[in-house]
């Protein structure tokens, strides 16, 4: 492929998959330097992914998840079509996923079988779950010859507008007397990702009694978890609710203000982790073996019980053990090891050994 091809990526609908999806694009772009990379994704991830310098344009997805809506795929295939890529990679697994590149003609459409995408694909691969146990390693392997062995994905980066950054101190009235501490007590997928509001209060409050401040970041949903951590600490403490306030790009760039964060597995998360930050991920109904953050100092932090993972929304033995039972001492020292050391990678502090 020619340095100066167009590549069109159809990227993921979760905001931690994108971020974890910039690890491709880095590869595209170190074996392709001349080469365009657009991303075609829901417009809510236009924030994230304009602030990867990999990628040359975001186009919007005019398409509902979940919706077939052939007629606006044919149309915004047609539109692409004169935009004449080369080559498109289809990261989601879906059937529909593959329509657009499929309808806009382009010669080359790589992406895993997934829905059984023969014809739609032309250059369709079988995945070896063991081979690329993590998801990162699942989108990155596109980029290589089919069963090639993976070098170390490189880490997502993201570029935080710092003129912005300031601007917004301004306007949630915040500052940086103190050292900032992140707190992104939601999660998307559901409750059996949740640390409990009470385990986050009992963090801001160490923090917070060491000299630092908290700013709780979060979507409209997470609002009222926010609201109950800051009532759990002491009136007039140092802490701030910005979930439910920012747009997503403006959680990006006060988030980059940060010294530090602490987060469900969530995209706040791994947005977290690629902007740099030291980073403790809590995890209960997941895996951080399948989707850890990607960051140069990061640890997770689980209790490795029994009924881990589930991969369930909602705890189905209805008792939340894995989080209820992951202490806010086994996060503070997660933390504060980072903070006093170099680089850290997977923790697990229940059984007092690296992984």
């Amino acid at each position: 492929m020619a340095a100066s091809e167009r590549i069109l990526i159809v990227g993921p609908s979760w905001v931690g998959d994108m971020v974890m999806a910039q690890s491709l694009f880095k590869v595209l772009r170190q074996q392709y330097p001349g080469a365009t990379i657009d991303v075609l994704a829901p417009a809510w991830s236009r924030p994230i992914t304009e602030r990867m310098p990999e990628v040359s344009a975001s186009i919007d997805m005019p398409v509902g998840h979940g919706k077939i809506m052939l007629k606006a795929r044919w149309q915004l295939a047609r539109a692409l079509a004169r935009q004449h890529y080369s080559r498109a990679y289809v990261l989601p697994n879906s059937l529909k996923s593959a329509l657009i590149p499929a309808f806009a003609g382009i010669p080359v459409r790589v992406g895993w079988r997934g829905e059984m995408r023969y014809g739609l694909l032309n250059d369709i691969r079988k995945l070896d779950a063991a081979r690329y146990p993590l998801m990162v390693q699942r989108f990155t392997a596109l980029a290589f010859a089919p069963g090639a062995s993976l070098p170390e994905p490189p880490k997502p980066k993201l570029v935080a507008e710092q003129n912005n950054a300031e601007v917004l101190c301004d306007k949630y009235h915040v500052n940086l007397s103190r050292p900032v501490l992140a707190l992104c007590p939601g999660a998307e997928f559901g409750p059996a990702k949740q640390w409990p509001a009470a385990h986050y209060a009992e963090v801001a409050q160490a923090f917070i009694a060491n000299g630092w401040q908290v700013w709780l970041f979060g979507s409209e949903k997470d609002r009222s978890v926010a609201a109950e951590i800051i009532s759990l600490l002491p009136e007039n403490t140092y802490a701030t609710a910005l979930a439910g306030q920012t747009t997503l790009a403006d959680a990006m760039d006060l988030m980059s203000l940060s010294k530090a964060a602490v987060s469900n597995d969530s995209g706040l998360m791994h947005i977290a982790a690629a902007l740099g930050l030291p980073l403790v991920g809590v995890y209960g109904s997941t895996s951080p073996r399948f989707t850890p953050p990607l960051g140069e100092k990061v640890a997770t932090v689980s209790l490795a019980l029994d009924c881990q993972p589930c991969f369930s929304r909602e705890c189905p033995l209805e008792h939340k053990k894995c989080l209820q039972d992951l202490s806010p001492s086994q996060v503070i020292v997660a933390l504060q090891s980072l903070l006093a050391s170099g680089p850290v990678a997977d923790i697990d502090h229940n059984r007092g050994a690296s992984q």
